[in-house]
C-alpha cells in the first residue's frame, strides 16, 4: 500500500516537472514571437526615413542632370574666351614685334629730315666757292650754317662738353696726350682739345679728347 502511494507521488511530481517545463517553453517562444513582431514594426517605422521615394529619386536625378549640363556650358563658354584671348594676344606680340622693328628701322628719321637742309646750304656753299672770289663773304656763309646747325643739335638735347682749361674728368675726358703745361696751375688741367666731346641730354654722346698738361 505504502509503494502504490510513493509511485502515484512520483508520477504527480514528474507530471508537474513536464507541465513547468512545457510552459517556461511556451513562455519564451512567445517572448521570442513578440520581439520578432517588434523588431519589424521598429524596422518598418525607419523605412520612410531611410528610403527615399521613386519621385523624389526622379527629381534628384533631374537636378544632377541640370547643374552637368550648366557645368558644360560653362566650361565651353571659358574655353571659347581663352580662344579668343589667346588670338587676341598673338595678335598683340606680332603687332608689336613690327612696331618695334619699324621703330629700329626708322628711328632716326626725323632727324636725319631735318638734317637735310643742312646739305642744301653746304651744297650752295660749295657752288659759290667755285664761283666766287669773295673770300670773306664764304666765311661768314660758313659761320651762318655752322650756328645753324650748331642752335639744330642743342635744339635736340646734344650740347658740348666743357673741356678747355677744366679738370681732366675720366668720367667725360678721354686723355689722348700729355705735354708740358706753360704754367704750374695747369698741371692735371686740358690744355687743348683734340675733338670736342657732346651731351645727349645728361648722357655722354661722345668723350671730348683732349691734352692734358703735366
Amino acid at each position: 500500500m505504502i509503494r502504490k502511494k510513493n509511485r502515484q507521488h512520483e508520477e504527480t511530481v514528474q507530471k508537474n516537472g513536464a507541465e513547468a517545463i512545457d510552459n517556461k517553453e511556451n513562455t519564451d517562444m512567445n517572448n521570442d514571437d513578440n520581439q520578432v513582431v517588434h523588431d519589424d514594426v521598429a524596422d518598418s517605422s525607419n523605412e520612410p526615413e531611410n528610403i527615399k521615394t521613386e519621385t523624389e529619386q526622379a527629381n534628384d536625378i533631374d537636378k544632377a542632370d541640370r547643374e552637368l549640363q550648366e557645368t558644360v556650358a560653362k566650361l565651353a563658354e571659358m574655353q571659347d574666351k581663352y580662344i579668343r584671348l589667346s588670338a587676341e594676344f598673338d595678335n598683340y606680340r606680332k603687332r608689336t614685334l613690327k612696331e618695334k622693328m619699324d621703330i629700329s628701322k626708322y628711328a632716326g628719321e626725323d632727324i636725319l629730315r631735318k638734317i637735310i637742309p643742312f646739305m642744301d646750304d653746304f651744297d650752295r656753299a660749295l657752288k659759290h666757292l667755285n664761283e666766287s672770289a669773295d673770300y670773306e663773304g664764304m666765311k661768314n656763309g660758313i659761320e651762318l650754317i655752322y650756328n645753324k646747325f650748331d642752335d639744330f643739335l642743342k635744339h635736340n638735347g646734344v650740347k658740348e662738353i666743357e673741356a678747355m682749361n677744366a679738370d681732366f674728368d675720366v668720367d667725360i675726358h678721354e686723355a689722348v696726350a700729355k705735354t708740358p703745361a706753360a704754367d704750374e696751375k695747369m698741371k692735371g688741367k686740358i690744355v687743348d682739345v683734340a675733338l670736342k666731346g657732346y651731351y645727349l641730354n645728361d648722357k655722354v654722346l661722345r668723350f671730348s679728347k683732349v691734352i692734358i698738361g703735366e
